[in-house]
């Protein structure tokens, strides 16, 4: 069995702060030693551990950041870096894969761009059936949308608008559809097209797709439900590293659906509105699953060097001047980036006016974490020397999954612009300033 324990104890866990935290770390533990067993199979295998699936259900962790009032657990930025971490330990593949969910539904919860009635609905269901959500947005002939390229996927009216509805297709009710409401339409949209990387899609019963308006220069999101004729998994994801996330394709083939699925609309002329910060703070889900890894990976290595001795020594390696300098490398590469993380997710939810401010960091704290979990990794594989490289023990799984890192936006280049600009525009501010 591989460990699933954290590099600290939860007790002694400097982040988590109150009993509530110990409480999700203790589950988010317990859930991740039961997934490292099954991890090593699903890896080899390719396949996708629904297994886990119902067990984060069951637990209740898959309802951490869905509001109290609609049966969930009401859990913050905070909380949600805490229990993926934690989580990520065990199978980093089932934590990112589930991470969408918690990050969808959580930053609906601070937006709520959609009708209030729908997003009920989906986090209803989210709690008594176990329904999971995510957004299917990337394309091939796009990348990701983190890029600004318009949807290749298209929305059509289904019928001609109906009389006496108003407005103009590209705008709406300020951006807003959903229920009766903004879209215009008689009988409904016709979607086609094909997304990549829909992480999760055996288990999906949701998928919000990004399409482009027919007629229109806006886009919209599209809620969609498992089993809509027309709608298929097409299964591609078959890659070195986060094997068991199901990232399979989405094909959408003339799919009709109803008026209301279009559940908000974006893009060319359709007003910003929400919150300040617009809910970016949800995406340090991704930068905290690649903590886990990173410190999965410092926990193997040092229970390695304590207990290996090999017979041209009196003493464990740990003892070895430059295994210790190996492990005091990792630890100064892993308190910064866990106090990185930490400190802005806590900012997120404790200072919702400074979220515009802090939009720049939270990008630059995923590459920051990803590289630094690239170096954690690589360094406790030196320390374990030639059998890392064995299937026989996890780390060869950690390195490649970790890699994966680099390609979950935003993309590292993007972030240090974003951080580029930011800087540019106080240093502006600060100069015109009397």
């Amino acid at each position: 069995m591989e460990s699933a324990k954290g590099a600290v104890a939860i007790d002694q866990d400097l982040f988590c702060l109150t009993e509530r935290h110990r409480a999700i770390a203790r589950r988010a533990t317990e859930l991740a030693q039961r997934f490292a067993e099954r991890a090593p199979a699903h890896d080899r295998a390719g396949t996708f551990p629904m297994e886990n699936i119902a067990d984060l259900h069951r637990s209740g962790h898959s309802n951490l950041t869905i509001p109290r009032e609609y049966g969930g657990e009401g859990g913050g930025v905070y909380e949600m870096v805490l229990a993926q971490s934690y989580l990520a330990r065990g199978d980093a593949s089932t934590a990112l894969a589930i991470g969408w969910h918690l990050f969808k539904l959580g930053q609906l919860a601070e937006t709520r761009p959609w009708d209030e009635a729908v997003y009920a609905r989906v986090c209803r269901e989210a709690v008594e059936q176990g329904h999971l959500i995510n957004a299917a947005v990337s394309e091939p002939e796009t990348g990701s949308p983190s890029r600004g390229g318009r949807p290749t996927t298209t929305a059509r009216e289904a019928t001609a608008r109906a009389e006496g509805t108003g407005g103009n297709a590209g705008t709406g009710d300020a951006g807003r559809a959903g229920g009766a409401r903004g879209t215009g339409a008689a009988g409904g949209w016709v979607l086609n097209g094909r997304k990549n990387f829909t992480s999760m899609a055996p288990a999906l019963h949701y998928f919000q797709v990004s399409a482009a308006i027919e007629g229109s220069e806006a886009n919209g999101w599209f809620l969609i439900e498992r089993g809509t004729p027309g709608l298929r998994i097409d299964e591609t994801w078959d890659t070195i590293g986060m094997r068991g996330t199901g990232s399979h394709d989405l094909v959408l083939e003339e799919v009709a659906v109803p008026a209301d699925s279009l559940v908000q609309r974006f893009g060319k002329g359709v007003p910003a509105e929400g919150p300040p910060g617009g809910g970016s703070g949800w995406n340090l889900h991704i930068p905290a699953v690649y903590l886990g890894i990173a410190e999965a990976a410092r926990t193997f290595a040092l229970n390695f060097a304590v207990r290996h001795r090999p017979n041209s020594l009196s003493t464990a390696i740990s003892e070895l001047p430059h295994i210790q300098a190996q492990i005091g490398q990792m630890e100064l590469g892993l308190l910064p980036a866990r106090t990185l993380l930490f400190t802005l997710a806590r900012r997120w939810d404790e200072e919702p006016g400074q979220r515009p401010a802090l939009m720049a960091q939270v990008a630059g704290a995923k590459p920051f974490v990803v590289n630094t979990a690239l170096e954690t990794v690589d360094r406790a594989m030196r320390i374990v020397g030639a059998q890392s490289l064995f299937r026989s023990l996890p780390l060869e799984r950690y390195y490649r999954d970790v890699r994966a890192g680099l390609h979950n936006p935003p993309m590292e280049d993007a972030a240090i612009m974003q951080m580029a600009r930011a800087a540019l525009r106080q240093v502006a501010i600060e100069a015109d300033s009397p």
